[in-house]
């Protein structure tokens, strides 16, 4: 594909990615991590802005803006400063003078409904906020969806016509039940009519002339979901799972959006305009797919952003790991640099794939036939056999059991280390002479929502009033009593899972809430303790699905995780003790979260390593800083507390666990370690999931990729993974096979484990990578 078009930043961008040619449906840029990719959507938009300044725009919400606005409020804050200067021009932008936001027209591209304007979960409030205000546009000049100004039937309110927020859209063509449901029609009617008329504004201001949109898990641009006809206008419209999942955060979970309807501009609103520049910008391994759907097939219902190839201005700016699954990045990863044996590994496995056959029944014009096979050096079938025995020696390093060995897990998140690698802890944890200590560096409090918080205290309330908790009664307990006995609460919930008495393991629960409290409030009376348990009842009663919560909620929130993670690991005996719950003060709540402190995020995580001296560390290992930005904050945090361990003691001996799990996972050639996983780990996964993260059971905040729980996804992934490495060994490698270990594998972890010097080199080049681009 020519790249003429590109403008002057654009090309800039271009030929620093190292990219000669594009092959893709639509024109694309590659940076290197999010942070860039901020920086040149910010470029871009000024560029465009400079030679349109009356023009239309359209800007997305969310958090994959966050460089994007960041840089640009930077850029214009500070253009005549030299640094500023230096940025534009050495990424393209030459300009005598700043441009001015103020004749732009803005329109916003969708929205919630209904929802309070007011609520900062709202997107009327985000483009507010960041945009109107924080861009200083005008804001006669913006078209903005504000659920109190859609005037509804009798001139009622949306809390009056839909009293619980249920829109049923049946009632477009059926006849109305009953007097409420004739009122609902109406507005629904009425909301279709707005919806019309703001499309008509729109087009009479001539379209949109820049769009800048993410990308959804199912493809989605705007709410334009999956299978959305490409003609489609602005309208009231419902969502399929995978747009519910990735709102549930702002709602407060998928129990709300799984019923909250959207109003969203068509896809034929973003394409009115056939000069617009129309940008998908997209962070992450977990959109790759998405964006190679979107890039490498024609246009297609399926697939929303096919419908952006008819603009000849429209473009996907990309980071190098939503970029992953492009044909011209898998022709990078073969043809350029050094031909390394992961390449071999990667070109078989891949082929075995493709083609759905065992690597021993290859034949060698499998592989010469094969696009990347055929590229591998003194290509033979001697070169499938080296991979197969490679297979068999990462399975061998995955049986191996570890004696006399202190080991520290930590994970971004409660769940993350199960999820991640809990069978392969499992075997370690029977060997006595090991030790173990686990760590889960942030409060996980976004996790636990409203409705289960006050089912807790409500129960907390009701078993006082019984006098069925009976450590209240003793002299000191407010005093002092409260701090002492926490592996009680633990061992009692647990008792009670294995009498399957539910009530008994509720009671558990609220012994945790009574001592949490008490710490949090300082609380010195059973008097203080119940006024606030209904201090806290009636806050939560009073705030919105998805409101932030005050920090004294979110540490009763995060206590409540605390002791999930608690009751896991006393399964296998290790007490409250060698759980460490560090809270890291980046993670705050906001949509933008702080970068990691030095001082105050990784001294915690110092102190650990001092104190326990582990001589294997796991963490979880996203190599690019997106998705689940928490990943890449907490890996950062941990690099920096091991290097600054490593200048006072020599850690030549220490081991990193590498771990991914539903969020990221691993091609077989990239991990050095395979570890069998059998039908009883699986089965113990989903039971002490089930059991002990009471938050996560009813998966209120799941993956788009699965409507359920997140053990379920776990095993999914490990089943999905034992298959690839079935079609390496064979089937018969398992179920014949000496070791009845190796016999009753179903799945299969993958994971990289490495010495410390080598995890912090790829540290130092994700952070040199990524700081170069950052603001200070």
């Amino acid at each position: 594909m020519n790249t003429n078009g590109f403008s002057k930043v654009e090309q800039a961008f271009f030929l620093r990615s190292g990219r000669k040619s594009i092959s893709a449906k639509m024109p694309y840029v590659v940076v290197s991590n999010f942070p860039g990719l901020g920086l040149l959507t910010a470029l871009r938009f000024l560029e465009w802005v400079s030679q349109n300044p009356d023009g239309v725009i359209s800007l997305p919400t969310g958090k994959t803006p966050e460089y994007f606005i960041k840089w640009t409020q930077y850029l214009l804050k500070n253009w005549d400063k030299p640094e500023a200067k230096k940025i534009r021009e050495e990424n393209g932008l030459f300009l005598n003078e700043k441009p001015s936001l103020r004749g732009l027209h803005f329109v916003q591209i969708d929205e919630f409904y209904p929802i309070d304007p007011r609520q900062h979960n709202s997107f009327f409030d985000y483009v507010s906020k960041y945009y109107i205000a924080g861009f200083d546009l005008d804001p006669s000049k913006a078209l903005l969806i504000n659920s109190d100004e859609i005037t509804l039937a009798e001139g009622k309110r949306y809390t009056e016509v839909f009293p619980d927020d249920l829109i049923d859209l049946s009632l477009r063509n059926r006849e109305a039940l009953n007097p409420l449901e004739k009122l609902q029609q109406e507005s629904i009617f009425r909301i279709d009519n707005w919806c019309t008329n703001y499309e008509k504004k729109i087009r009479a201001l001539g379209g949109i002339g820049f769009f800048l949109g993410g990308i959804g898990p199912d493809g989605h641009i705007a709410f334009n979901t999956r299978g959305s006809d490409h003609n489609s206008a602005t309208r009231l419209t419902a969502t399929n799972f995978e747009t519910q999942a990735a709102s549930a955060g702002d709602l407060g979970g998928i129990e709300v959006s799984r019923t909250r309807l959207v109003i969203t501009i068509g896809l034929g609103t973003i394409t009115y305009n056939r000069d617009a520049v129309s940008i998908i910008f997209a962070a992450g391994d977990a959109k790759a797919q998405v964006v190679r759907d979107a890039l490498e097939n024609n246009p297609d219902n399926l697939y929303p952003a096919t419908v952006l190839q008819n603009q000849k201005n429209a473009r996907f700016y990309l980071t190098e790991g939503a970029s992953v699954q492009l044909h011209d990045t898998v022709e990078r990863y073969y043809k350029e640099g050094k031909w390394t044996f992961e390449k071999t590994e990667r070109a078989v496995y891949d082929l075995c794939q493709k083609i759905d056959k065992y690597a021993h029944k290859l034949v060698l014009d499998d592989l010469k036939n094969d696009e990347y096979c055929s590229l591998i050096p003194d290509l033979s079938l001697k070169t499938v056999g080296d991979v197969i025995e490679s297979t068999k020696r990462k399975i061998e390093a995955g049986l191996k059991r570890e004696r006399n060995t202190t080991f520290f897990h930590t994970g971004p998140h409660h769940d993350d280390i199960m999820l991640g690698i809990f069978p392969a802890i499992i075997p370690q944890l029977r060997e006595i002479t090991n030790k173990f200590h686990f760590s889960v560096l942030t409060s996980g409090f976004t996790a636990v929502t409203n409705s289960m918080l006050l089912g807790l205290l409500e129960e907390t309330q009701r078993l006082i009033a019984l006098e069925k908790i009976q450590m209240l009664k003793y002299p000191d307990f407010f005093e002092s009593g409260f701090k002492f006995k926490w592996d009680k609460d633990v061992s009692h919930y647990l008792d009670k899972v294995a009498d399957k008495d539910d009530a008994g393991k509720l009671r558990g629960i609220c012994h945790r809430i009574v001592r949490a409290m008490v710490d949090i409030y300082n609380l010195r009376s059973l008097e203080e303790l119940t006024g606030q348990i209904n201090k806290n009842i009636e806050l939560i009663r009073s705030s919105y699905s998805g409101e932030k919560n005050p920090p004294d909620i979110q540490k009763l929130k995060g206590m409540l995780r605390e002791y999930e993670e608690e009751l896991v690991w006393a399964h296998y005996g290790v007490p409250v003790r060698n759980i460490e719950h560090l809270r890291l003060g980046f993670y705050t709540g906001d949509i933008f979260t702080q970068q990691p402190d030095r001082h105050r995020d990784v001294e915690p995580i110092l102190e650990c390593l001092r104190r326990i001296n582990p001589g294997f560390i796991s963490l979880a290992f996203d190599p690019e800083g997106s998705g689940p930005d928490t990943h890449y904050k907490v890996l950062q945090a941990i690099a920096e507390a091991l290097r600054q361990w490593s200048t006072e003691k020599d850690l030549s001996h220490v081991k990193v666990i590498g771990y991914r799990n539903v969020w990221f996972r691993f091609r077989p050639s990239e991990s050095n370690v395979f570890v069998p996983v059998s039908l009883n780990s699986m089965a113990v996964l989903n039971q002490s999931f089930r059991d002990c993260y009471v938050s996560q059971v009813n998966a209120s905040f799941p993956s788009p990729a699965y409507d359920g729980p997140f053990s379920d996804l776990s095993q999914q992934v490990w089943v999905e993974q034992f298959k690839q490495v079935q079609l390496i060994l064979g089937k018969d490698f398992f179920y014949e096979n000496e070791s009845p270990k190796i016999r009753g594998t179903h799945g299969m972890i993958y994971y990289k484990e490495m010495p410390v010097e080598e995890f912090l080199q790829h540290a130092r080049e994700l952070e040199k990578s990524v700081e170069g681009e950052m603001l200070h």
